[in-house]
């Protein structure tokens, strides 16, 4: 596991110093087939990656959001986001980050969100807890929702999905809602500064690696419908694990 780290953590090292190097440039930007923008940096950081975890681990799988599938009868596969929140990278807003994850057979082992613009490494491997530049964080212990600190993903997707009463329900309940959306408050959900995170709708590499962060500082990742995330998982609730029954209540 610390081999597989090591090669982790230097390849989104890698990745964010290129991603830095052209944050202030001007961008090509063009956009996917479900209309969400993708730049230049998304693909070479991508690319960096993968060249990185190949040169060690020449055998393992890829699933990349935006250069697709490789090798997947491997039982190592690395599911890659090389900008979660490429809206804000385009807009110059630092809340954007590099997700990483390793699957063992379709277990997620290790998880890494690297956010180069505020300097937070966040990572974690599967039984070893979860760690901020080298410190071990925990989630929370908040165990009432109306003591309670949320976040959530967008709300048109709460919209799509029908689900804008039982947000409101529930925010209506939270001492404190903001609406942080991408990594960043899985971040902030698993170094206790709040409680709840909920996205009705996702894809398996903007949720791997931090899934794994959190359920390491303690807490808890399932979908609305309580299931164990997987790499079909669609939509996530995350919690500080005392709340997690209290918030599937909701929906």
């Amino acid at each position: 596991m610390n081999d597989f780290l090591s090669v982790a953590l230097k390849a989104v090292k890698k990745a964010g110093r290129e991603i830095m190097k052209q944050y202030k440039n001007e961008l090509i930007i063009t956009n996917k087939k479900d209309n969400s923008p993708v730049t230049n940096v998304d693909i070479s950081a991508e690319k960096i990656i993968i060249k990185t975890i190949k040169k060690s681990f020449p055998k393992h799988g890829f699933l990349g959001e935006e250069l697709g599938s490789e090798n997947n009868k491997s039982e190592y596969k690395w599911i890659i986001d090389p900008i979660d929140g490429t809206k804000n990278f385009i807009r110059k807003i630092p809340l954007f980050g590099t997700q990483l994850a390793l699957m063992k057979d379709n277990e997620i082992i290790l998880g890494v969100s690297y956010a180069p613009a505020i300097k937070e490494l966040i990572y974690a491997a599967k039984g070893k807890g979860a760690y901020l530049n080298g410190k071990k964080i925990s989630v929370s212990n908040i165990k009432l929702v109306n003591e309670s600190y949320v976040s959530y993903g967008g709300l048109n997707l709460f919209n799509k999905h029908k689900l804008i009463p039982n947000l409101l329900s529930l925010i209506s309940e939270c001492k404190g809602r903001r609406g942080f959306g991408d990594f960043w408050s899985y971040h902030l959900l698993a170094m206790g500064k709040i409680d709840i995170f909920i996205e009705p709708e996702t894809k398996i590499w903007d949720i791997a690696a931090v899934s794994l962060i959190v359920n390491e500082a303690g807490g808890k990742v399932t979908d609305i419908k309580g299931n164990k995330v997987n790499i079909k998982t669609t939509s996530i609730i995350a919690t500080n694990g005392l709340l997690h029954k209290k918030i599937m209540n909701y929906f």
